[in-house]
């Protein structure tokens, strides 16, 4: 039977476990997909360890983790229009992402280009939309400076790059030993920690038109006094704290439109997704260590042979 990567109870590392499962069937409005590359990112961890963002079900025990992959059609549930056995997609599974075959339901897939390999395909669907949606909600004009908390992630780097193509200037928060990676962004490194504000004032005189956070907690107050207009200030990681800061979580569209847009950046050479490290499915365990130490540079992807 194929293969997956699970969780069998909420908890830590010591839950995940590998699995073989039937392969899934399609029902209306769903496509079977044979992966061909998951990406993995925190909320993958976070939802093993219990939690469970806001709008989810909660998950049937035991569980394949990952939720954004990339693949091909093997075969189209009932209603299905416009995709066929043999199309390359990408996209949110509904059955997990570390896996050989998974589902996904056409509202939340799109067509992968020929120009966008499946492991760069595979870091889209939560890491890049939810950057191009948090980037668009701010409504910022050309010459503005975004300060992105958090900016050597995933979505970090993700949004840097298309607000930088938005012509905005950025300034971003990263430890020193992203420093590089994140000026190779173009992107004003600034380093964490005690006195950040000052730090950011320093690299922003004329101060900062909005905050993008992908860190919440301390991080984030320790920042947000440095807006003068709270409706700028939003957070893909803790609702609690920019709710209390006055700011607002990043309102994720969850459509084709949005995934259909990140992948022409990708095509268009706008946007790169920065695969770092890639790991084979038997590797999975330590795909995630790797995401879960909160040391990954770019995105990490899981690649399934066959």
């Amino acid at each position: 039977m194929p293969k997956a990567y699970t969780y069998t109870q909420h908890g830590g590392p010591e839950t995940e476990t590998f699995a073989d499962l039937p392969r899934p069937v399609p029902g209306p409005g769903q496509l079977l997909v044979a992966v061909k590359a998951a990406g993995v990112n925190p909320v993958d961890w976070k939802r093993r360890a219990g939690y469970l963002p806001p709008g989810a079900a909660a998950a049937e025990l035991p569980a394949v983790l990952g939720g954004e992959v990339a693949g091909v059609v093997e075969e189209a549930g009932e209603g299905v229009e416009g995709f066929k056995p043999g199309d390359a997609v990408f996209g949110n599974p509904l059955t997990g992402g570390y896996a050989e075959y998974t589902l996904l339901p056409v509202e939340l897939a799109a067509h992968k280009p020929d120009a966008v390999s499946f492991a760069d395909a595979a870091t889209l669907p939560i890491a890049a939309a939810t950057a191009y949606d948090g980037v668009h909600q701010l409504e910022l004009p050309p010459g503005a400076t975004l300060l992105i908390v958090g900016v050597g992630g995933g979505v970090g780097v993700a949004a840097a790059q298309i607000a930088r193509n938005a012509e905005l200037r950025v300034i971003g928060i990263a430890s020193a030993a992203k420093k590089d990676f994140v000026e190779e962004l173009g992107v004003v490194h600034v380093e964490p920690g005690p006195d950040v504000a000052d730090r950011v004032r320093a690299a922003a005189p004329d101060g900062v038109d909005a905050i993008y956070d992908l860190v919440g907690g301390d991080a984030l107050a320790a920042v947000a006094g440095l807006l003068g207009d709270p409706s700028k200030l939003i957070t893909a990681a803790d609702r609690d704290t920019v709710a209390r800061l006055g700011g607002s979580p990043v309102e994720r569209k969850r459509n084709r439109e949005v995934l259909e847009a990140v992948a022409r950046l990708v095509a268009q050479g706008v946007l790169r997704p920065y695969v770092t490290e890639t790991f084979p499915l038997d590797e999975a365990a330590e795909a995630l260590r790797t995401v879960e130490a909160g040391h990954a540079r770019g995105k990490i992807v899981i690649e399934v042979a066959g």
